[in-house]
Parts: structure tokens; C-alpha cells; sequence
């Protein structure tokens, strides 16, 4: 699985990004085309001494190059619900399982910023079980939320805009 990640992570830099210049030193994100399995698993542990007991889950930014952003999220309990209104959330396993639900309607409803959407959890949607190796794919603006959390769960995240529509001129 470690080699899926690997190649994942080579071809959404190279698709995404392109050439880059020289990488900028390992703890920055910005700018940064590549993150190798040590890296992840020097985050992963980062993040199980830096997470608080009463924190559901920390995220840290692997690699940005606006408007891309990938995360690896470290899930030790559960979160709120999210909803991304313009863009899509692309979530690989890296560790661990959890259950996911998308769709339904967010309980509780509160604006985080322009574009997203929180809640407390959601109604209805449909549930599955997601576990290592598994890449699952949420539209924006679908409702999403790890309901349950196996022990842990550590996921890549990388939120993909949507592409503005072109100007539609009068005939």
C-alpha cells in the first residue's frame, strides 16, 4: 500500500504541479512537489504526540501549491460533518478504518468560512466502511462525516476546486 501512496503522491505532483524548482526544506509545505513514506510516517507520529486527548482530529498540510492543498489527517475520534460547497474532497487511507457517511443533510448547521459547512453530524446518507488503501471521492457540496473511528484513522486528504465556468456571452 505504501507503494500505492508513493505513486499516487509522484502523479498528482506531476499532473498538478509540474516542474518545480529545488524543493524548499522538508518542513514546508508551500511549494513542496513530493513527501516520501518517511516524511508520512514521521508526521503520523508527530501527530500522535502533538494530538491533545480531548482533540478528534489534528491535520497537518503536506504539500501546497494554491489552490491545492493535501493534508494528512489523523483521526483518533469523532469530528464534525463538512460540506465543501465549490470544491471536492479526495480522501486515500492511509491507516486505519473508520465509517464513512455522504449525502443526507448536516445536523446543526453552521457556516465555517464562504464555502464550507459544519455540523454536529448527518441525517440519512449512506454509510460505509472505509479502511487502508481505500480512495473514496466526495462531490462538492456532499455532505460528508467519520461517524465512527476504529482506534484510529489516518487519511491523505486533497481538496480539488472546481474549475471556474467560462464567461457565457449574449448572442
Amino acid at each position: 500500500m505504501r507503494a500505492v501512496f508513493s505513486c499516487f503522491m509522484v502523479l498528482v505532483s506531476s499532473v498538478a504541479f509540474g516542474q518545480q524548482p529545488s524543493a524548499p526544506p522538508p518542513s514546508a509545505a508551500a511549494g513542496r512537489t513530493m513527501v516520501s513514506a518517511a516524511d508520512v510516517a514521521a508526521m503520523i507520529a508527530k501527530a500522535k504526540v502533538d494530538r491533545k486527548d480531548n482533540q478528534a482530529l489534528l491535520a497537518q498540510s503536506m504539500i501546497r501549491l494554491d489552490p491545492y492543498n493535501v493534508s494528512l489527517e489523523y483521526r483518533a475520534a469523532v469530528a464534525n460533518a463538512a460540506v465543501h460547497e465549490t470544491e471536492a474532497e479526495l480522501f486515500y487511507v492511509v491507516d486505519g478504518s473508520a465509517m464513512l457517511v455522504t449525502g443526507g443533510k448536516l445536523k446543526n448547521e453552521t457556516r465555517t468560512n464562504a464555502a464550507n459547512l459544519s455540523g454536529s453530524g448527518i441525517e440519512g446518507g449512506m454509510s460505509r466502511h472505509v479502511a487502508k488503501g481505500d480512495f473514496i471521492m466526495v462531490p462538492e457540496g456532499v455532505p460528508h462525516w467519520f461517524s465512527a473511528i476504529d482506534g484510529t484513522v489516518v487519511l491523505m486528504s486533497l481538496h480539488l476546486p472546481h474549475a471556474p465556468k467560462p464567461a457565457t456571452t449574449a448572442p
